[in-house]
């Protein structure tokens, strides 16, 4: 199984990330971007039988872990197949 994880900053937190690559964007000419926002993903292939039990498990790394719930939201996405990685 892999499981797609993406953490992103709640709404109401600043993400000074975010805002200096708008900045930049704007100082490169690309005016009509009008905002940013920066996420983290993680990939994760994990050795369960079912999605269902996947899921479970990877919910659990997400509180224990990869996200913190004060200042974080977070999606998962769980399929049978491993991706190849990345394509261009």
């Amino acid at each position: 199984m892999r499981a797609r994880v993406e953490i992103h900053l709640k709404k109401r937190v600043a993400d000074p990330e975010g805002d200096n690559v708008l900045k930049a964007l704007k100082l490169l000419g690309f005016g009509s971007v009008a905002g940013v926002r920066s996420i983290k993903v993680f990939e994760i292939d994990i050795a369960e039988k079912t999605v269902a039990k996947a899921r479970s498990a990877v919910e659990e790394m997400c509180r224990k872990l990869l996200a913190n719930p004060v200042i974080h939201d977070y999606r998962i996405e769980v399929s049978a197949g491993r991706s190849s990685g990345p394509t261009r």
